[in-house]
């Protein structure tokens, strides 16, 4: 049975490999500096974002853009505001308290940093001044660890209230794709441009072989932003490779349809709400509402080890009651008769 663990075990998609083996032989300049695939890769990504003014860098992997994009938003006495299943607080090693930062979380449990937490855990660490953390930066993901999307509401709400109070506005978008064309989705990149200081657009789980481009507005984060990316590790020297990936993804079709990065996150939304819809109809209760290529369901330890045994999917919590939330993802590769065979398997399972 096709594996539903998650986005990224493939390796990539079609028209993103045959890129790759068209200029395999090509001889660039390294390090994504002056590159003609690194630079036609950052104009394609302003273009898509509305903003001819904003730095375009390209990192390996998400962890490593996190720590970019985190750490240059910060001084040694600062800290981030994230809730607490944040990736950057569970996932992720670590890697902003081994760089001399602090994570600062909420109690938000739905995967939105909601401005009322935000207010409480600010509210908190100023009270003494110079004796505690101070907040510097907000950490927000989309899609959310459970699959959630940011509308434009609820988006400007937590950047009006950062803004506010003079912190960073940083997006972590290692599934912005699926985010941003999910079903009934009102948030635009160009609008998420304009209100963000820093985001990344996620190439490695939207079907590229490796890498994230990191999307750099604020002017007074430019300057240290390509230094950090040399000094934590995420300088590729084979920088091109970043480049023509990114450049496959985002290049307009000439028949004038919708670049492939789009392309690749409506198939993974499709067959995700597919799945969705099935394992509903067939009585597994949704977890929390998701509308991209994460689907989280209530299941029963027995049923819940079935699945992983079957598909793969993982569990990703376990509740009072001891039920647990299983967690399948759809990718590229997702085909639809891939969730039908997995449907037809849930049925002996109902």
């Amino acid at each position: 049975m096709h594996m539903f663990r998650n986005d990224y075990s493939e390796g990539a998609a079609p028209q993103i490999l045959e890129a790759l083996t068209r200029t395999n032989e090509e001889q660039c300049v390294g390090y994504t500096e002056g590159d003609p695939h690194c630079e036609r890769a950052r104009e394609l990504i302003r273009a898509a974002c509305g903003r001819e003014d904003v730095d375009v860098e390209f990192c390996i992997g998400g962890t490593s853009a996190n720590i970019v994009g985190v750490t240059g938003m910060l001084r040694d006495w600062e800290g981030v505001i994230c809730t607490k299943d944040a990736h950057i607080n569970v996932h992720e090693t670590g890697s902003i308290a081994a760089c001399g930062r602090t994570i600062l979380p909420t109690r938000d449990a739905d995967g939105f940093l909601s401005p009322e937490e935000a207010e409480r855990v600010w509210a908190s660490q100023t009270m003494t001044g110079r004796h505690m953390t101070r907040p510097a930066g907000i950490y927000i993901t989309n899609a959310t660890e459970f699959g959630g999307v940011w509308d434009r509401e609820r988006f400007d709400a937590i950047c009006n209230w950062a803004h506010g109070h003079g912190l960073f506005v940083y997006v972590d978008g290692a599934r912005m794709a699926v985010a941003l064309t999910s079903e009934g989705c009102d948030l635009t990149l160009p609008h998420l441009a304009e209100r963000a200081d820093a985001f990344y657009l996620g190439g490695t789980k939207n079907g590229m072989l490796f890498g994230e481009a990191m999307v750099i507005a604020n002017p007074r984060l430019r300057e240290s932003f390509p230094f950090l990316v040399k000094e934590r590790g995420g300088l590729m020297a084979k920088g091109r490779l970043l480049g023509v990936q990114f450049e496959a993804a985002f290049e307009q079709p000439a028949d004038g349809g919708e670049a492939l990065y789009w392309r690749l996150a409506r198939g993974a939304n499709d067959c995700a709400l597919r799945l969705r819809d099935g394992m509903n109809a067939l009585g597994f209760e949704s977890y929390l509402p998701a509308n991209t290529n994460q689907q989280f369901f209530v299941v029963s330890p027995e049923v819940g080890r079935r699945f992983e045994d079957a598909a793969g999917c993982e569990t990703f919590a376990k509740l009072p009651d001891g039920r647990l939330v299983i967690r399948f993802v759809t990718s590229w590769a997702t085909r639809p008769e891939h969730v039908d065979e997995l449907l037809d398997f849930a049925a002996t399972l109902a």
